[in-house]
């Protein structure tokens, strides 16, 4: 099913694009093409109980298949140079029913039943001049101010104009607009909205960003201004560096602070200040970090996206509410460092505080995820991972809420060009 309408509608777009290029240019287009398939298996089960709601309505449990076709082309020959990238998704039900939903991965409809599958194809067109390189169409942009999800089976999309330039050494530009945004459990695409009270479905969210490497000393200062039209306006600050001790021992330090504030007719006005310290020795990796939010509201971002916070997590994955205080503890291992290549440990606690309508509500979750890829074999690169949350807290009318989640992944990747 995947092969037949996603794979021909990439072919069908590559065809057409090698078509209108003149043939003694598209030497590097083929060349230094690449074309990959993701599968990702994923099983949700989540336990979501809250005070004055009926025990029976908290189960959520669904399991779905995606598929994730990306092709990259290079680029045509001379000063400006011309490519093509495509991406095609589908995702495919495996179990649900309407008493059971609520995982995120395929859409809803009116009838409380998940659909059967969803499939969309995104081509994206690239130009190149020198290190500066133009996308439009379908983008997955990384950057503070947007930061699309990929949490589930499969990832979110936007469609727009990307920037991205690096002409002066250790000097990252990106500067662009996103008009339409596709959440990661919906097919279509629509108007961009945020979580900011009085916002308005919008298609303009302009971006611009710079970040700086400074040689060899480890450090990278970048800064990222972001602008969801009649919504918000958000600038944001991040400092990086690492210090390496000595041989398999280091200190990385990540600080980050972004100022929010109203545009249009919304509520906005957040300070948000966050610091993570990791000391890694050998395969061990030891993290705390601190969250300082202040001002009139919680922390704005687009929907569906995740947020450049230190505490942002798995199931309440902010901590970012008005005047919120958070700390995280934090323990990694690689099983690399005892002769385990491939198998990885993470658990995690984070604790919130001083929010609420009376300044005294409290929250805290706790995480933990074991994931192994296989290293060799026919098997290579197929991983697994299990992850487990737990979170206690309280919902903005003070109803007490107490989740459990399990996710199970199993991936593979299969390159094909």
């Amino acid at each position: 099913m995947l092969k037949t309408p996603i794979a021909r509608g990439v072919a069908l777009a590559t065809l057409g694009a090698s078509l209108a290029i003149p043939s003694m240019a598209q030497a590097e287009f083929l060349k230094d093409s690449k074309a990959s398939l993701e599968m990702r298996n994923f099983y949700f089960n989540a336990d979501n109980r809250q005070s004055g709601l009926d025990p029976e309505d908290s189960k959520s449990e669904e399991w779905a298949q995606g598929f994730i076709l990306r092709y990259e082309s290079g680029f045509t020959e001379g000063t400006v140079g011309f490519g093509l990238d495509a991406i095609g998704l589908l995702g495919v039900k495996l179990d649900s029913s309407p008493d059971r939903t609520g995982s995120g991965m395929l859409p809803v409809g009116s009838d409380g039943r998940t659909d059967d599958d969803m499939s969309a194809f995104g081509p994206t067109f690239k130009a190149r001049i020198s290190k500066s390189t133009l996308k439009v169409g379908t983008l997955i942009p990384k950057l503070p101010t947007v930061l699309p999800t990929d949490s589930r089976i499969l990832p979110q999309t936007f469609r727009g104009a990307h920037l991205n330039s690096s002409e002066i050494k250790n000097l990252t530009v990106d500067l662009g607009r996103l008009t339409e945004n596709s959440v990661r459990n919906e097919a279509g695409y629509a108007d961009i909205t945020s979580n900011a009270a009085g916002g308005k479905a919008t298609d303009k969210f302009d971006f611009a960003g710079a970040s700086y490497k400074w040689g060899d000393s480890g450090l990278t200062t970048s800064y990222n201004y972001g602008h969801l039209d009649e919504n918000y306006k958000q600038h944001i600050v991040n400092l990086l560096h690492v210090l390496p001790i000595s041989e398999g021992q280091s200190l990385k330090t990540d600080l980050r602070y972004a100022r929010s504030t109203e545009d249009g007719n919304a509520n906005v006005d957040n300070k948000a200040i966050g610091a993570m310290f990791t000391y890694s020795l050998s395969g061990h990796s030891f993290g705390l970090g601190y969250q300082d939010m202040s001002g009139d509201t919680a922390y704005p971002y687009i929907t569906g996206t995740d947020a450049f916070l230190v505490n942002y997590v798995m199931i309440d994955p902010a901590f970012a509410d008005a005047d919120e205080k958070s700390w995280q503890a934090r323990y990694d291992y690689n099983f690399a460092a005892m002769g385990i290549p491939g198998l990885t440990f993470m658990t995690r606690y984070v604790k919130g505080e001083d929010f609420g309508a009376n300044g005294n509500g409290e929250e805290w979750e706790r995480d933990t995820d074991i994931a192994y890829v296989i290293q060799g074999g026919p098997l290579k690169n197929l991983g697994i991972k299990w992850r487990n949350g737990s979170y206690r807290g309280e919902t903005a009318a003070g109803a007490d809420r107490e989740i459990d989640q399990n996710r199970l992944i199993v991936s593979y990747t299969l390159p094909l060009l």
